[in-house]
């Protein structure tokens, strides 16, 4: 956990710097906050089950920043555009996502056994992510900003480094007492956490609010590079796959050099 946090104020730092840099070379900046509801795929229940998807769902927020090339602060103008400048920003970023767990679909309904082994088992995770994306706007930034479109829509793609903390419980006695969790996790439980990488894909748009602030709504999918994020990772058919997570949300972002 030490070096997680040497990294995050090394991130933060050069964050700081870059801006700094950036205002002389032209690059204006803007910040914002997303936040909304994250659903994670595990092996919590089955994973393609409605309800487990449904129920399963935790939630994120995220403090971003973004340079924009097609504008630039110290003369108040539009320089001259080249694609790049006009189609694209480059956005970083620092998340918090979690969400509690439980074991839904057909076998934790079972009036069984193993039914009840499942429906007394609890977990939690908690992620931090660090990162960036590009991303990109198939209509021009610089006809958006000056207020020629007021929707702008994007997509984009980035990677991130990840801290992982899951937890477990059950109500039928210690985690770790083979006697009182589903013969299936036996062995494939750990609750150490850890770290890992992500990648994210993500479709969205903008809306312009005033001269100073825009509205964001984005889907975004992040996959990891990892099967532990829940503490959990089992050999079976419907668990076979990676952890990830679809988010949904809705952001605030203001520009900071008009």
């Amino acid at each position: 956990m030490a070096k997680f946090r040497i990294l995050v104020f090394s991130i933060i730092f050069c964050a700081l710097s870059t801006q700094r840099a950036g205002a002389q070379i032209g690059i204006s900046h803007e910040v914002g906050v997303i936040l909304g509801p994250a659903s994670f795929f595990t092996d919590y229940g089955e994973r393609w089950n409605l309800k487990n998807n449904i129920e399963n769902a935790g939630f994120g927020i995220g403090f971003v920043h973004y340079m924009n090339f097609a504008y630039q602060a110290e003369c108040n103008c539009y320089p001259t555009q080249n694609y790049f400048s006009d189609h694209f920003k480059i956005r970083t970023e620092m998340d918090y996502l979690f969400s509690d767990l439980e074991h839904y679909g057909p076998v934790a309904n079972k009036d069984s056994e193993g039914g009840r082994l499942l429906r007394a088992m609890h977990g939690r995770t908690q992620l931090l992510e660090i990162g960036a994306a590009l991303e990109y706007y198939p209509l021009s930034i610089k006809d958006y900003t000056s207020f020629g479109l007021r929707f702008s829509p994007f997509i984009a793609a980035g990677f991130h480094f990840v801290y992982f903390k899951p937890t477990a419980w059950s109500d039928l006695g210690e985690i770790d007492n083979p006697k009182v969790i589903f013969p299936t996790f036996i062995g494939g439980i750990d609750l150490d956490g850890g770290s890992t990488w992500s990648l994210q894909g993500s479709i969205g748009t903008r809306y312009r609010l005033n001269l100073v602030s825009d509205l964001v709504v984005e889907a975004r999918w992040n996959y990891y590079d990892t099967d532990w994020l829940d503490g959990l990772n089992i050999e079976a058919p419907q668990n076979k796959y990676n952890d990830f997570v679809m988010w949904f949300t809705v952001g605030y972002v203001y520009y900071l050099n008009y």
